[in-house]
């Protein structure tokens, strides 16, 4: 019930879309049951759409059984964190149902991504890893206009890769792809601002959202809602210099 009325105030102070997840997958978390993940996650899709039907909302998960159960509930977006590696028959899932797709950079598990960052390039081994992943899914027959890419800030990245990837995001959005960023309250943020709690971090979130923007991003993930729908008009307005009618 929470959750569901978190969403509908979100919707109410401008979001476009509700993205729903039931695994926590932060720096060092364990894999949840899949039974926990559907009981978790299910409900809160239903309870969304069934008070506002027209809302656009996003399944977070990495497995097919919850995917379809959230798109039978009203889901039309999967945001797969694992790339859509960690379930090949999701791609089929996409494709039959028609969804739009997330394709998310990560380096190893949740559990272990902060321990041991290594690439060879950076951020040339996300653009190859954005190029080979969007040449799959298109070759499995899912619609190029569909999918969305999302550098996963925070996910197997280091305090200054994150910094790097928000700045150079031009090495994205060159693939021609729509892309996603979610850095709002993450650890990094914290860090600049030498601030331990997530939750007084959100005008610092701003800032990310603003510089994300600047850099051409097209969807921003932030958990309050009501400043970045006013953020995103402003800089919006600047980087198009025009107000859209």
């Amino acid at each position: 019930h929470t959750a569901v009325s978190s969403a509908l105030k979100m919707l109410h102070d401008g979001a476009d879309i509700i993205d729903v997840g039931g695994e926590s997958t932060r720096p060092g978390s364990d894999e949840l049951d899949l039974t926990e993940e559907v009981r978790r996650a299910v409900p809160v899709i239903e309870g969304i759409a069934a008070r506002q039907p027209a809302a656009v909302i996003s399944v977070d998960t990495r497995r097919r059984h919850v995917a379809e159960r959230a798109i039978r509930a009203g889901a039309t977006i999967i945001n797969d964190i694992s790339g859509f590696r960690d379930d090949p028959s999701m791609v089929d899932l996409a494709r039959e149902s028609g969804c739009g797709l997330i394709v998310m950079h990560m380096l190893g598990r949740p559990k272990t991504m902060q321990q041991d960052i290594r690439y060879r390039s950076f951020p040339g081994d996300l653009v190859e890893f954005f190029e080979e992943r969007t040449r799959y899914l298109e070759d499995a027959g899912i619609d190029p206009g569909k999918i969305v890419i999302d550098p996963g800030i925070g996910f197997g990245k280091t305090f200054d890769q994150n910094l790097i990837l928000i700045n150079r995001l031009d090495r994205l959005t060159s693939l021609g792809k729509p892309v996603l960023v979610g850095a709002s309250r993450k650890s990094f943020i914290g860090k600049i601002l030498d601030e331990p709690e997530a939750s007084a971090r959100d005008t610092g979130t701003m800032a990310t959202v603003a510089a994300c923007i600047m850099r051409g991003a097209s969807i921003v993930r932030v958990h309050d809602v009501r400043s970045a729908v006013q953020i995103c008009r402003v800089t919006d307005a600047i980087v198009r210099e025009r107000v859209e009618p």
